[in-house]
């Protein structure tokens, strides 16, 4: 049976505490949302510029001529059960949201002892050290691994995902070369994982000079990983491949420039 939310009022404003997906939501108007992240975050409450006439969070600068600063309490002291429920924390007395929302073994082994996350990537084990900006394969001494500076180019941000081509032999990210293909390579394999920022985002803050600790709140913390084998199909390389196919009958059919001009190659008279 599906509970009763809790409800925060901001200036007359009702609204539903929705700790489900991190957000106060308005009771008479659900489209209205303010998310928890656009807030500042000082540790113990939540502070954000609120316009009564927009019921949200200022989004031009016109719009804080008529702002106040609201003070909102953390969302364990807002709806408990919710925060218990969606972290899998049986008791959260006591505690505040970072202390819920970031598993605290996994931050004690990433920063007290030094572990790193991990990624299985088809089957090998690479360890994800943002800070190094680099996958490198556990055991595999004759390569570096994966740069995720290399692969930039096969980030998307809608996904917040890379998709590169990856040699499982080598272990490394390895492009096929578009211009020739004409079938899916079947020595390489296409891949899906996070962005550095989420595979190991305390080596990420170190690498930009952040607190160790900084945004875990919204990437959360996880050791361990697995990437995604994709089809070569499902990635919009068809298209290239018949272009160049398409392109090689057109070479193939075309005639030699002596043809075109009606004149044919005549071989050299014997003597």
């Amino acid at each position: 049976m599906d509970r009763t939310l809790p409800i925060y009022t901001i200036e007359g404003t009702d609204f539903i505490v929705d700790v489900a997906n991190l957000q106060l939501r308005e009771k008479e108007n659900t489209q209205n949302t303010i998310k928890i992240f656009d807030m500042s975050d000082l540790e113990d409450r939540y502070v954000f510029h609120y316009n009564p006439q927009i019921k949200n969070i200022p989004s031009q600068r016109s719009e804080y001529n008529n702002s106040i600063i609201i003070e909102m309490p953390e969302l364990v002291k807002l709806d408990p059960q919710g925060m218990s429920e969606k972290y899998n924390v049986a008791n959260v007395e006591g505690k505040n949201d970072f202390e819920v929302m970031v598993d605290q073994d996994a931050l004690q082994s990433r920063i007290k002892l030094g572990k790193l996350p991990t990624i299985d990537i088809a089957g090998h084990t690479f360890y994800a050290d943002a800070r190094i900006n680099l996958l490198r394969p556990k055991d595999d001494f004759m390569t570096m691994g994966i740069k995720f500076s290399e692969i930039q180019p096969y980030f998307f941000e809608d996904k917040d995902r890379y998709i590169i081509p990856y040699n499982p032999k080598t272990h490394e990210f390895q492009e096929p070369d578009y211009d020739k293909i004409t079938q899916y390579p079947k020595d390489l394999l296409v891949i899906e994982f996070p962005h550095e920022r989420i595979l190991d985002p305390v080596g990420w803050n170190r690498y930009n000079g952040f607190s160790e600790t900084y945004d875990l709140k919204e990437t959360g913390l996880k050791l361990e990983f697995k990437a995604r084998i994709i089809p070569w199909n499902e990635i919009g390389i068809d298209h290239t491949i018949q272009r160049n196919i398409e392109k090689l009958r057109q070479q193939k059919d075309q005639p030699t420039e002596n043809y075109k001009k009606g004149n044919r190659a005549r071989r050299r008279p014997k003597l």
